[in-house]
């Protein structure tokens, strides 16, 4: 992972936790080629190395917008095999977060439309300021979601509001949005963050290995059958027996002190 990126900040604001923050904000934090190609190499350099973070939350600069969707205004004039290159790029990087083994949080601190909506629900799930406001608009300007809004969606608010949501491309609000479980939270504007990063706190607290395969139980089984779903648990609940983690929770728990987990 970089050290700089040019639309990206990222910080370790506590021990395990990559903070993430999608940052043009005088362009609504949309997705230009070079966001594309930063969000790209953060996660895959998690991914290539998943072991030292615990947590990731992401969320974008400003106190209005959390992503304005894709840049149109350096879309336009693209030709189509321009505009298909940088949507490959997009698609890679979503792809990197989607199969993020670490646990992704997103903060979405003001509005989150097309691609911007797309990439929180992309995320594990989602702490949202009690302003903000999210949309799927691709189909008012002649496209449609790409990033995984025609698939994420109908498996948070069922197909026949995700339908409504993807036809007719109004926005709407945080609220709502917690009424049809698409999000887990809706937070003060100012404690967004904090409640975000105490979650992540949480998450890290607990041993890496078991978190990372609980995410990649839930996000497979989703897709099987309840009988094969059930065959992955186990061989996911497997990998912990032998694990020096999983010594070291039963002795911590026998000894009632916290548990410190390594990974291992």
């Amino acid at each position: 992972m970089k050290d700089t990126y040019e639309t990206l900040l990222t910080a370790e604001p506590q021990e395990y936790t990559l903070l993430v923050t999608l940052n043009r904000p005088k362009s609504g934090n949309a997705m230009n080629t070079q966001m594309g190609h930063d969000l790209l190499d953060v996660f895959e350099s998690v991914n290539a190395d998943p072991s030292k973070y615990r947590c990731i939350v992401l969320t974008g600069s400003g106190e209005r917008i959390f992503c304005a969707g894709g840049d149109l205004k350096e879309r336009n004039g693209m030709t189509d095999q321009q505009w298909q290159s940088q949507h490959l790029l997009f698609e890679r990087g979503i792809r990197a977060l989607v199969g993020c083994p670490v646990p992704v949080i997103a903060a979405v601190n003001g509005a989150a439309f097309a691609g911007g909506m797309e990439m929180s629900l992309c995320c594990d799930f989602i702490y949202a300021a009690e302003h903000a406001r999210f949309a799927l608009t691709e189909v008012t300007l002649g496209i449609m979601p790409g990033a995984g809004g025609t698939q994420n969606l109908p498996r948070a608010v069922g197909s026949r509001r995700a339908k409504e949501i993807l036809l007719t491309g109004k926005p709407f609000t945080a609220a709502q949005a917690l009424e049809w479980g698409m999000i887990n939270r809706i937070c003060a504007a100012e404690t967004l963050l904090a409640e975000a990063l105490e979650t992540a706190a949480t998450i890290a607290g607990n041993a890496p290995i078991s978190t990372r395969q609980i995410k990649q139980s839930v996000n497979f089984g989703m897709n099987m059958d309840l009988h094969s779903a059930m065959m992955f648990e186990i061989e996911a609940y497997n990998r912990m027996v032998p694990t020096e983690d999983r010594r070291e929770g039963v002795l911590a728990y026998n000894e009632k002190r916290k548990a410190n987990f390594k990974g291992r």
